[in-house]
């Protein structure tokens, strides 16, 4: 494909220009979020030209700074992690516009400080009253944070947009997730709530609704009729590391089914929206997660698995301690960092389709992907030559850390005898694109700036996936689990997984090597090619 073949374009709402000009009031401004993650994301969109030139910073934190002790933390949090290319007056001009305020988020008096501040950055950068709040904070405080801003009158849109912007957790199950939904309802309108989650921001994310929706030949196969199932992993190969305290409370089905796992299937699973407009979008993915029914106590025991990493070796040779020996986790800790699952979209599209999402800690490799595994073709026509099966055509979406689109199936060997073996066409957005800087929020900063909210979770959708999650935290609940810890660190998590697909006459597609090993999941066929 040729510079000259690609089509320009845009999502209805998401300008391709600078996002409106505003303030982006960061609260949980000292955090590794904040350095990490957001800034750097801020200086890619200065680089891509996205960043409006009338932007302020402000940070708010518990810690006690000084404006230009904040700087020179941002400086040197952005020679860390932000792109090395960036040219040092965009960092130095957006450390410039920086300020930060300290105190208290239960005090009153810090939000009529915050009020002032505010005016003033306005008034200096001219950001015509528009302010995007970022939460970048514990969940404990989403709601009294916000309750303090409606109270201040600092949410109220007299002159300007106010948006808010909430990181994943959206609660701790059905009844807390509905909670907070209510609590931030009282002082915002749901417009103005975007509740973010890192993963849409990646290119293959949105690249499934461009891959399905824009090419001809594989939207009419995208149904029961062609596709034998579909699996979704997300696996790490870290642990826990200083996430302790919050792991423990919450662990992988909490902190990746509702939002991630969900997010990547409704989009696989959606159906054609009527446009590209956010309402439309979410329409159709809010469909697909109230198409899943909720388990019964008995399905629970059949269709999921949970699973607790021990001491092993990681992808890179060096011992890992077990879970319950990580810091800030009880002993005796039976929270599962690692879940997997068996789900059924019922609906016409989906009928009898299963759809298996895994996610967990300590595995094999660090990788995000989707596979579409569609059903064999007839044996018939091979019955008199040597092949002894036809293995199913796949379909793999990676997310990261290569993003790209790859697609398997069978070709003849050549020779005078029948053989066939496994080619692979495979596209990487880097090798066909170019590097992009990219931390997976510069999209979705973009989107919150110029009002488009596409890419982010609806009330409806946040209560829909914990009305799936429900059954399974009770069940497992009333069950304690009595085989914890289940699967070595560094391994593809519990054979409990494997023996889930095993049941139906399937296999995981691998996840690296075990530390025997043992290869994991699906294995090339004997004779495969690779090209």
């Amino acid at each position: 494909m040729s510079t000259g073949d690609l089509v320009q374009g845009s999502w209805p709402q998401h300008r391709p220009g600078p996002g409106d000009p505003c303030i982006l009031c960061i609260f949980g401004a000292t955090g590794d979020l904040t350095r990490r993650k957001l800034l750097p994301a801020l200086l890619n969109l200065s680089r891509g030209g996205l960043l409006p030139a009338q932007v302020g910073i402000v940070g708010v934190g518990r810690e006690p700074l000084d404006d230009a002790t904040f700087r020179t933390r941002i400086a040197e949090g952005l020679a860390e992690f932000a792109t090395p290319e960036i040219p040092p007056q965009a960092r130095e001009d957006l450390i410039r516009r920086m300020r930060y305020l300290s105190g208290d988020f239960a005090d009153p008096g810090l939000y009529r400080a915050l009020k002032d501040l505010l005016a003033e950055v306005d008034a200096k950068e001219k950001t015509r009253g528009n302010v995007l709040y970022y939460l970048a904070t514990p969940p404990s405080v989403f709601a009294p944070i916000v309750h303090a801003l409606g109270a201040a009158g600092m949410v109220a849109e007299n002159g300007g947009w106010r948006r808010v912007i909430v990181e994943k957790p959206f609660g701790e199950d059905l009844e807390s997730a509905k909670g907070l939904n209510l609590e931030l309802r009282r002082d915002l309108d749901e417009r103005q709530i975007f509740r973010i989650d890192h993963y849409l921001g990646k290119e293959t994310v949105q690249n499934i609704m461009v891959f399905r929706f824009a090419n001809g030949i594989f939207e009419p196969v995208w149904n029961r009729r062609y596709i034998d199932h579909v699996q979704i992993t997300v696996a790490e190969s870290d642990g826990i590391g200083t996430r302790g305290r919050y792991y423990d409370q919450f662990g992988a089905l909490r902190d990746m089914v509702p939002n991630h796992l969900f997010q990547l299937l409704s989009f696989i699973a959606m159906e054609p929206p009527i446009s590209f407009e956010a309402g439309a979008v979410r329409d159709e993915k809010a469909k697909v997660l109230r198409a899943i029914a909720p388990m019964t106590e008995e399905e629970v025991l059949r269709r999921t698995v949970r699973g607790q990493y021990k001491d092993g070796l990681g992808p890179e040779g060096r011992r890992h301690p077990g879970y319950r020996t990580e810091e800030y986790v009880k002993s005796g800790s039976s929270t599962e960092t690692f879940v997997a699952l068996k789900l059924y979209v019922d609906n016409w599209r989906w009928a009898e389709v299963p759809f298996y999402l895994r996610t967990g800690k300590g595995l094999a490799e660090r990788v995000t992907e989707i596979v579409i595994q569609f059903k064999r073709a007839p044996f018939v026509l091979f019955r008199d030559t040597e092949i002894e099966r036809l293995p199913a055509n796949t379909l793999v979406l990676n997310i990261q850390p290569d993003e790209g689109i790859s697609l398997r199936f069978q070709a003849k060997v050549p020779g005078p005898t029948v053989r066939m073996g496994e080619v692979e066409m495979d596209f990487k957005y880097a090798e066909h694109f170019g590097e992009v800087p990219s931390t997976g929020y510069e999209t979705l900063l973009h989107d919150c700036m110029v009002g488009d909210a596409t890419l982010f979770q609806r009330d409806d959708m946040v209560e829909a996936g914990w009305r799936i999650v429900q059954p399974i935290l009770d069940v497992w609940k009333a069950l304690p689990p009595r085989n914890f810890p289940n699967y070595p660190f560094g391994s593809s998590g519990p054979r409990e997984a494997d023996e889930l697909m095993q049941r139906d006459g399937r296999k995981w597609k691998a996840i690296g090597d075990d530390p025997g090993g043992r290869r994991r999941g699906n294995q090339d066929p004997a004779g495969a090619v690779r090209h």
